[in-house]
């Protein structure tokens, strides 16, 4: 739903907006003075190689830059590897609810998608995972930690699936909330890096970086030749040169962005607790949002939410149209949400 929609419907003008997991602190100051500096020429064509950035990030993820591959978002990287690695009739394995592009991409890539339901307790089902991907499917889309749920893989679970994993399948994990996990939650491409099987791993600059409208993410995989072919299946210029630069400049001041991730933690907890205490148990979350049931139908409680001036996502994926994603904003909205959620949901 577009700004002014919202505004339009809700005759609010100050909006909590905490439908799509933005970065409520915005980006580090660094970015925005590196775009201010007079270094980015929007008439002149960007790097088609993004080499500084690729090369910005070999060196801070102990990588050759040749196996990294940066998009306009991680989405379309998604969408690279669909149209890379797939052909009609291939098998797909992800879980349900899932980030809707896991499906959609295979799909429009003429695969079936096998989707594993998340547990009663709104966790990852390990044997059931580990069971499909054993079977050989040739892609596995798995994000950890996980949107829309929250959770994220331990290092043994981590290490399980992997361990399943048989030649001929790519194993793609979804790492857009890194920067959110808890300090023991495992690093996907160390994880990976010495497992012998073929891996992509993914992660963006929209999330804990804040640089969510200028749209840069990237693949680390686990040898050249996949880079080579997510980069032949992905559209030239991609990235452009005002999100280049933000990405760089976004890297080297990582202490912004730390300071930010904890900030957001703390308020995700202060969230959960509130819920807890109206009977609205929230999924165990390593992101930056908070996924639950409101144990009626969730568009209705969006819907009134918005009337309160709060955007919210409503999940309509089938078996899970009562469950809403909430973004953790600013305190201030925070306190908004719990409020008109205290009067539409447990009054």
């Amino acid at each position: 739903m577009s700004l002014a929609r919202a505004r339009l419907l809700s005759g609010h003008d100050d909006l909590a907006r905490l439908a799509s997991n933005e970065n409520p602190d915005g980006c580090a100051p660094a970015v925005l003075a590196a775009l201010a500096n007079g270094g980015f020429e929007p008439w002149r064509y960007a790097d088609p190689a993004c080499t500084a950035l690729r090369e910005a990030l070999a060196a801070r993820l102990g990588v050759d830059a040749g196996v990294i591959v940066a998009g306009n978002g991680s989405e379309e990287m998604i969408a690279a590897i669909s149209r890379g690695v797939l052909v009609a009739g291939s098998q797909v394995v992800t879980v349900v609810p899932s980030f809707g592009l896991h499906e959609i991409e295979p799909l429009a890539a003429g695969a079936s998608v096998l989707k594993v339901p998340m547990t009663v307790d709104a966790g990852f089902d390990l044997a059931a995972l580990e069971a499909a991907i054993a079977a050989g499917p040739r892609v596995v889309f798995l994000s950890s930690p996980w949107n829309p749920v929250g959770p994220a893989l331990d290092k043994s679970a981590l290490q399980r699936l992997i361990a399943a994993v048989r030649p001929g399948t790519l194993f793609v994990l979804d790492e857009a909330y890194f920067e959110y996990a808890d300090a023991d939650a495992p690093d996907g491409i160390e994880s990976l890096r010495n497992s012998g099987i073929a891996f992509v791993v993914l992660r963006t600059f929209s999330k804990a970086y804040g640089l969510a409208g200028l749209r840069v993410g990237y693949a680390v995989c686990s040898d050249p030749e996949i880079a080579r072919v997510i980069t032949a299946a992905k559209t030239p210029f991609n990235v452009n040169g005002a999100a280049q630069i933000a990405a760089v400049a976004a890297l080297e001041d990582e202490a912004w962005m730390t300071a930010s991730v904890a900030r957001i933690r703390s308020e995700r907890d202060r969230v959960a607790l509130a819920l807890a205490g109206m009977g609205l148990h929230a999924a165990a979350s390593q992101t930056n949002f908070l996924f639950f049931d409101t144990r009626h139908d969730s568009s209705i409680v969006a819907a009134a939410l918005l009337q309160d001036g709060i955007i919210v996502k409503a999940w309509r994926e089938l078996g899970y149209e009562t469950w809403l994603r909430v973004t953790i904003g600013k305190p201030a909205d925070n306190d908004r949400l719990i409020a008109s959620l205290q009067k539409q949901v447990a009054g």
